[in-house]
């Protein structure tokens, strides 16, 4: 199986594999060319999260502007009694 190119996986995709090459170098079963291959597809896939987390990031700042570009006041929750 070919594996996705981590910049065309969805954020939980790109997660779960990453958790799962983690567990695969964790157990030390791996041959050292495997172990490095698998280190540099979990640095893809990390590499590709961080970048759809700072999209994700910049996509609330905007909705958080308001309608002159002020950003908008933080929630305040009263306090409950």
């Amino acid at each position: 199986m070919v594996a996705k190119k981590p910049e065309k996986m969805k954020f939980e995709e790109t997660l779960n594999e990453l958790e799962d090459i983690v567990q695969q170098l964790e157990q030390g079963e791996l041959s050292l060319e495997e172990s490095l291959k698998q280190f540099e597809r979990g640095i893809s896939l990390a590499n590709a999260g961080q970048t759809k987390l700072q999209q994700a990031q910049q996509q609330v700042e905007i909705l958080r502007q308001g309608p002159n570009g002020d950003s908008l006041e933080p929630l305040v929750q009263e306090p409950s009694e």
